[in-house]
């Protein structure tokens, strides 16, 4: 046990706390420049004792930047000042020419040289103390950052490693030792602005081990909140106190007095508005963590990569009834499955980086796309994380798009990704519409490869996404996409299958799920598909049951066919990021099923 968790009244030391006459004419330590004005800062000391949440996480991840991060802007406004002891901006880059992407370029700090103070320092001005320097020791570390500001139809914040140093040569402790971060500072100067003493701030701060280690002030100490507080007492000469419940004792500094809570845990500190259920969506989606364990076997891992066809991982999903009908009839949205397994889905839309759709699903439901779990983004978590990618097959380009469409609309209320759509060649597109999703920040893929039937070709299509960056794909509909991935030569595609059966039937009429018959050498009928490693679970009154396909009833996907002779000028294929330089060519998706 520290001493700080065993003491019974928290005590600075009489040296490092004057008493309140000598508090007016101390003035040791760093000494800012005197200005005209003293910055303001909404933050104060409940912005200590109440973080955003899981803030030690979120900054080491903003210290490591393992992988690209995406962050609303808000939460970039909100989050950086806690690593901003880490990282210095070098300089801003141009905006391009929409003006919407501004880029920044950030180092870390210890990249600067070595600074050895001066033996002589500057004249100061009249009764301001000599600034104490010390050797700052520098060109320890080169790693760099890429910031990139986007202010479209949505706004957001991209981080991105740059350079080939790709970890720091030190921890985010000694960066908290060398200097301390925004928020401490505002929240310490803020405090003393309110007539505190800086002893009193340091000792109320120092109170909440837990938040103030998390914020990064384990090396916070009394000359830091002077420092911070310093151009505002060269203007303010009034004498000081000492927070409410508080006391100056001589000899031993700022103490707690008896019978009182500690001001981290007093009433006045909570704020119904720092309440993180005050601040989620009605919408939101619960799945418990008990149900799934069942389901983890048949997702993508946490580490999934591209396999080495170039394939992404593909989990096929839907809900039916008992006659294995998706919707009453084509074009009509149906409810199937019960709010259990309506959760489920979501939480299997969390664990994927894309989800795709035929265009008649998408014409039917005028349908989000989006996650609604508790933690995704948009919903209790950070940035969109959780989100997936919406994938809508529609090779007619009939799909059309507007501010309404529900899908845009949750990216302008930061629940969820702008669309991908994918397009066949010969058809003519609006540039408003390319302008108009490119604005949200989705694009048009334009592939031109067909099968033998004059068809889509489910693995150009697939490994065009996983050009894409895409790792993983989660099937969800319509009726055409997913009879199509149960065909033999398609089946080979899908990794897992997690369907939901509901106890009812639609009638006949419907939209079915039910692959073509498949029949032996001699003709006679055999079972279309069986799965393998199968297991089943009820969730509320619905069954759902997992499995994958067997290598026994995958075949090989048929050579495509001669390229066919386009009989009106192929379109201009939108933000296509698949250099030429990969000889990669996409390819063509005529099924919109």
């Amino acid at each position: 046990m520290s001493e700080k968790e065993g003491e019974t009244e928290r005590r600075v030391d009489i040296e490092e706390s004057p008493r309140p006459d000598e508090a007016l004419n101390r003035h040791d330590g760093e000494q800012r420049e005197i200005t005209a004005e003293t910055p303001v800062s909404n933050r104060s000391i409940k912005d200590l004792f109440n973080p955003p949440g899981d803030i030690a996480v979120i900054r080491q991840r903003l210290f490591e930047v393992p992988e690209k991060i995406e962050l609303h802007l808000h939460e970039f406004d909100l989050y950086w000042p806690y690593v901003d002891n880490v990282w210095v901006r070098q300089h801003r880059g141009s905006q391009d020419k929409t003006g919407l992407y501004i880029t920044d370029y950030y180092a870390c700090r210890l990249q600067r040289p070595t600074y050895t103070p001066k033996p002589v320092d500057k004249p100061r001005p009249e009764g301001t103390p000599t600034r104490k320097k010390q050797i700052r020791e520098g060109g320890k570390c080169h790693m760099k950052l890429k910031v990139i500001r986007y202010t479209g139809g949505y706004q957001g914040v991209t981080i991105t490693q740059l350079g080939d140093k790709t970890e720091h040569l030190h921890d985010l402790d000694t960066m908290d030792r060398i200097k301390r971060t925004t928020v401490l500072m505002e929240i310490a100067r803020s405090e003393v602005m309110k007539g505190y003493m800086p002893a009193s701030v340091y000792a109320v701060m120092s109170e909440d081990e837990k938040s103030l280690f998390a914020s990064g002030g384990r090396h916070l100490n009394r000359n830091d909140v002077r420092n911070a507080s310093q151009a505002w007492r060269q203007q303010h000469r009034e004498p000081l106190r000492v927070h409410e419940g508080y006391r100056y004792d001589h000899g031993n500094g700022i103490v707690r007095q008896e019978g009182t809570l500690p001001l981290a845990q007093s009433s006045q500190m909570v704020d119904p508005s720092l309440s993180c259920d005050a601040e989620l969506p009605y919408d939101i989606l619960r799945f418990p963590q008990d149900n799934r364990a069942f389901l983890d076997p048949y997702l993508p891992p946490n580490d999934a990569a591209i396999s080495e066809d170039g394939l992404p991982h593909v989990t096929l999903t839907y809900a039916t009834s008992l006659d294995s009908s998706l919707s009453l009839a084509p074009g009509i949205q149906t409810m199937v499955s019960g709010p259990q397994s309506k959760a489920m889905t979501h939480y299997l839309r969390s664990k994927h980086d894309a989800i795709l759709v035929g265009v008649r699903t998408a014409l039917a439901d005028d349908p989000a796309l989006n996650c609604r779990l508790e933690g995704a983004g948009g919903y209790g978590g950070v940035g969109w994380e959780g989100q997936p990618r919406p994938v809508i097959i529609d090779p007619a380009a009939r799909w059309l798009l507007t501010p309404q469409t529900r899908v845009i609309r949750t990216v302008a209320e930061g629940k969820g990704r702008a669309p991908w759509i994918v397009i066949a060649p010969g058809f003519s597109m609006d540039p408003h519409r390319t302008e108009m999703l490119k604005y949200y920040g989705g694009k048009y893929l334009g592939l031109t490869d067909f099968d033998k039937r004059w068809r889509l070709r489910w693995e150009a299509v697939l490994k065009a996404l996983a050009a894409e960056g895409i790792k993983s794909v989660m099937i969800e509909g319509g009726g055409m996409v997913v009879n199509d991935f149960l065909r033999p030569e398609h089946s080979g595609f899908v990794s897992s299958v997690i369907v939901t059966v509901a106890p009812t039937y639609l009638g006949r009429g419907g939209v079915v799920v039910s692959p073509e018959a498949k029949r032996d050498p001699n003709g006679r009928p055999q079972a279309a598909l069986r799965f393998k490693d199968v297991r089943w679970q009820t969730f509320g009154e619905d069954a759902v049951m997992c499995g994958k396909v067997a290598s026994s009833e995958m075949q090989a996907p048929p050579p495509p066919p001669p390229h066919p002779v386009l009989l009106s000028r192929p379109v201009s294929f939108f933000n296509s990021s698949v250099s030429a330089e990969k000889n990669f060519q996409h390819r063509i998706l005529p099924s919109d099923g």
